[in-house]
């Protein structure tokens, strides 16, 4: 008992505050995560000075519930994000996490900070210069990497309109972006390997995103090509004639080869007959009187 009494002491010393000291939060008033917090159903009567207060064993025990922080929503917390990260924004953005991913990756890895007023007011400071083009250090924003990822992976295709004074510019470029895409891209961003563009062929051209990073885009000038009814009919009557003239085409070679067959034959009957004459004027040749004779 009297061990117990000292180490009471020595805790009471401990924990006594100094005078002109700030006084030290209870660490009782201070709510625990996933507690229940609860009050007595019945208030304890006020006592008598310097007596404690009478408590009831059964009453006083009885107690409502008050607040449950299991059931709450999870808080989140606001931050600043210093670099670009994936499905959260650009540097300068300020976001509303949940407390794990910004106290598990976002904060140890340096890519956000905490949204104070003085961090605040810095990164206005620098969303400002960098709208007004004197920041030192430019960083290309969330939305631009995408949009530079985009363009590394398309090609832009134009048709040849049926008219004599077809040609490509900027603004015909831009309006395809636009349609095939739907990506608005200025005229004073892009650059044309040549302008204007009359004949058919692969050129390319180069787009700027941001006034940063620049991604060359192949460009392809095609045939006009017309998908309403009546054209692609004309185009099946064409294709029929085309393959009618194939199919008759060998049966007229044949007939010609057929003509010249009777030539090729004569040519050999006479070639035969010149043989027969010649073998037929041949003269025979007999011996003469001076060779010996057989006994």
């Amino acid at each position: 008992m009297n061990m117990w009494s000292s180490w009471r002491r020595v805790l009471h010393e401990l924990l006594r505050v100094p005078p002109g000291a700030a006084a030290v939060r209870s660490l009782s008033l201070t709510p625990a995560q996933h507690t229940v917090i609860v009050e007595r159903w019945w208030q304890v009567p006020l006592s008598k000075k310097g007596s404690p207060p009478r408590l009831y064993p059964r009453r006083h025990r009885i107690y409502k519930l008050v607040e449950d922080t299991k059931q709450q929503p999870t808080e989140k917390m606001e931050l600043i994000l210093t670099q670009t990260v994936p499905k959260l924004g650009g540097r300068g953005d300020t976001v509303v996490v949940k407390k794990s991913v910004g106290r598990n990756k976002l904060l140890p890895q340096g890519l956000a900070v905490y949204a104070s007023p003085e961090n605040k007011e810095m990164f206005e400071e620098e969303i400002k210069l960098f709208q007004a083009g004197k920041s030192e250090e430019r960083l290309q924003t969330r939305t631009g990497q995408l949009t530079v990822e985009f363009l590394k992976h398309i090609k832009l295709k134009i048709n040849q309109m049926p008219t004599e004074d077809f040609q490509v510019t900027k603004e015909v470029v831009c309006r395809r972006f636009l349609k095939q895409f739907l990506l608005v891209v200025p005229p004073h961003a892009l650059t044309l390997e040549k302008e204007p563009i009359k004949e058919l062929g692969d050129y390319w051209c180069e787009v700027t995103v941001n006034g940063m990073d620049t991604v060359r885009v192949p460009l392809a000038i095609v045939p006009y090509e017309d998908y309403s009814a009546s054209y692609q009919k004309q185009l099946k009557a064409q294709r029929l004639q085309q393959a009618e003239s194939i199919n008759t085409d060998p049966v007229l070679e044949a007939e010609t080869d057929l003509k010249t067959v009777p030539s090729d034959l004569d040519s050999v009957k006479e070639a035969t007959e010149t043989l027969e004459s010649m073998v037929d004027s041949e003269v025979t040749i007999t011996p003469s009187s001076d060779s010996p004779k057989k006994e």
